[in-house]
């Protein structure tokens, strides 16, 4: 088994997915897994995958659903969901086997820097952070790590459309709080600047208010806009 494992759940990337794999390569040249995992992309993201990953395989479209696709394929000890618009830091993969080689941490997280103009985002990328170590709760987008057996003992993501990242969280509670690793993964604030980042900001505060008194998720999926995932 190698020591780590990067899933990537696709839709639609094609326009990145090359330059975004690219940054990945240091770390498979060090014996890391590249899994991308993709839901139905109709621009060819797949095909410009291939070449710089280790498998690139389909699945149901839902991130959720994609990710425990790959990590069923995973070789590694330690798995890292890895969103297709968020860079890893420096040596993301050294920082991680350390944290989890041991025993006291199972998962962990990053904390995040939103690449964007607006001044806003900064706000928002400090108060993830901090909410993040105050709840114990971590996103998607702060690049989610965990350890195999801990990963498969909870029975993996729970398959939603929308709160996969914050219920995985809930899960893995039971084997600690995760930790909070202050190296930054960058994401891009593409979906904030494109819907209006205050507009955006206020969403997101009622998805998740939503699903914490227990809205259905799907519910909340298509309140955010998304299409409902083929199963």
């Amino acid at each position: 088994m190698v020591e780590l494992s990067i899933v990537v759940p696709t839709l639609n990337e094609a326009d990145g997915i090359v330059a975004h794999l690219t940054l990945l390569q240091p770390l498979r040249a060090r014996g890391a897994e590249v899994i991308v995992v993709d839901g139905g992309s109709t621009d060819g993201t797949g095909e410009r995958a291939g070449p710089w990953a280790d498998k690139v395989v389909s699945a149901h479209r839902g991130r959720a659903m994609q990710m425990n696709a790959g990590a069923k394929l995973a070789t590694g000890n330690v798995l890292l969901f890895l969103h297709a618009d968020t860079r890893l830091p420096e040596s993301a993969d050294t920082l991680i086997v350390r944290s989890c080689g041991g025993d006291v941490h199972a998962w962990g997280r990053f904390d995040i820097a939103i690449e964007a103009s607006h001044p806003l985002l900064r706000v928002v990328a400090w108060s993830m952070n901090w909410r993040s170590r105050l709840t114990g709760i971590a996103t998607g987008d702060q690049a989610i790590f965990v350890r195999r057996r801990a990963f498969e003992a909870v029975g993996g993501f729970p398959e939603l459309p929308l709160m996969e990242d914050i219920a995985l969280s809930r899960k893995l509670e039971a084997a600690g709080r995760p930790l909070c690793l202050r190296a930054r993964v960058v994401t891009s604030g593409r979906r904030w600047e494109r819907h209006g980042v205050l507009r955006t900001i206020i969403l997101m505060w009622r998805l998740r208010a939503g699903y914490w008194i227990g809205v259905d998720p799907g519910r909340l999926a298509r309140y955010y806009g998304m299409t409902p995932p083929l199963r």
